[in-house]
């Protein structure tokens, strides 16, 4: 195959290096185009532009292949478990029992909050979103851990073994603690004995006379959410911590405005626009088949959510692996008459079947079935996307590294195209018409 691509401009022809990575993706090699053409490239949403090289996650969205620093996602679900797949996606092998040992210390050592950020959470509102908090405290953790957190590329870099700790372990006592002060609810503190996801619903749903004790079922389930969220390539939110990062801003700053990024519609929202989806439905008193109708004939705005993925093409891997874990996770709790739950299976039934989907790959993907088991295990729905977040925070620590651990790094500053008015001459407001 030819090392280089032609690129001829006013008859001059200007070779340009091809890259292929290690999966045979292929990519133009544009680095010094500007330098040497006066040039740029113009794509609005880089839906074509290659930001990085990165060795953490591959996705082959035509084929349905979604791998971890090169283990397919189907092995890690049904083998390993979110907190040995954050340390996987973090440090690029798998954790030996020492390793492994180590790490879980660190989480448990690093689970409760500072005493004084209680007074951060007393000075929202009740009613305030738990994203919005969720991101100032990530923020402020700088503060609370200033060694971890100097702005100092190598000397965060020398701590971030801490560094990463504090992050994976504080954000799921933060999301906790944010959703009981949404519901004006006492906190409830960590428990160095329990696992992550346990620990995590014990201080979501655990009364000051009651611990909360979920089913195996309902823990693996979120196990499995945690872990198929993990990493998700150069999303809208990683790329958003990879520009931050290449600032040499430090890891919580860079992780806060990942949350920022995922807090949109577009991005993080999309398992919450499902639940909206069949409320609506339910409302209307059908079933699910007018609405595929509707969708199906384009009338009324109807769109099938959690149906279809830009990047997969094919059927969602994480989407098959998640639907067995939620399968059993309803069958512990008892669901079987949730109005709901009825219409989402008949939208799923419809879909799986009919030409119309299928000729599309309208396939249910993740978004539509997480959706779901937040909803069974009373995750309210402006939770939804703090739960990505808590899942996604291994990918964006794993970012931050890769960013941060590089030599060459240049700070992130996309060129544009200017369509505003030529120049100008001010005119003084007595003038003005």
């Amino acid at each position: 195959m030819a090392t280089t691509a032609a690129l001829k401009i006013d008859d001059k022809d200007y070779p340009l290096p091809v890259i292929v990575g290690t999966e045979n993706e292929k990519a133009i090699d544009v680095r010094n185009l500007r330098a040497q053409t006066g040039f740029i490239t113009l794509d609005d949403g880089y839906g074509n532009t290659g930001a990085c090289t990165s060795d953490i996650t591959f996705i082959d969205g035509d084929a349905g292949i979604l791998r971890y620093r090169g283990y397919p996602i189907e092995q890690l679900a049904e083998q390993s478990g979110f907190v040995e797949t954050a340390y996987l996606i973090i440090n690029g092998h798998l954790p030996t029992p020492t390793e492994r040992r180590k790490f879980g210390d660190l989480l448990r050592e690093h689970s409760p909050v500072h005493s004084a950020m209680g007074h951060l959470f007393e000075g929202f509102p009740i009613g305030s979103h738990p994203m919005a908090i969720l991101s100032a405290l990530l923020n402020s953790l700088g503060c609370y851990y200033p060694h971890l957190a100097t702005n100092k590329v190598q000397e965060d870099l020398a701590n971030f073994d801490e560094a990463a700790a504090v992050a994976i372990s504080k954000v799921r006592t933060i999301a906790a603690m944010s959703y009981r002060k949404s519901r004006g609810l006492p906190y409830i503190y960590p428990k160095r004995n329990l696992p992550y996801c346990e620990n995590f619903l014990h201080m979501m749903f655990s009364q000051p006379y009651e611990d909360y004790v979920p089913t195996p079922e309902v823990t693996q389930a979120l196990n499995l959410f945690l872990l198929l969220h993990a990493d998700h390539e150069q999303n809208c939110s990683t790329s958003t911590v990879r520009m931050v990062a290449s600032s040499g801003a430090n890891l919580f700053a860079s992780v806060a405005a990942g949350v920022c990024a995922l807090w949109g519609p577009l991005h993080g929202g999309a398992n919450q626009a499902v639940i909206e989806m069949l409320e609506s439905i339910h409302a209307e008193g059908d079933d699910g088949s007018k609405f595929i109708e509707s969708a199906r004939a384009g009338k009324n705005g109807h769109r099938l959510m959690g149906f279809g993925h830009r990047v997969y093409k094919n059927y969602d891997p994480r989407a098959k692996i998640i639907k067995a874990s939620f399968e059993k996770a309803l069958a512990s709790l008892h669901i079987k008459d949730d109005p709901l739950l009825a219409i989402a299976r008949r939208l799923e039934e419809v879909a799986l079947k009919d030409d119309y989907f299928l000729s599309r790959k309208l396939y249910p993907n993740v978004d539509f079935y997480s959706g779901l088991i937040m909803r069974a295990l009373g995750i309210p729905q402006n939770m939804f996307t703090v739960m990505f977040a808590i899942g996604r925070m291994p990918g964006w620590i794993a970012h931050w590294k890769e960013v941060a651990s590089n030599p060459k790094n240049k700070i992130n500053r996309p060129r544009q195209i200017y369509v505003g008015p030529t120049v100008r001459n001010y005119v003084p407001i007595a003038q003005r018409g």
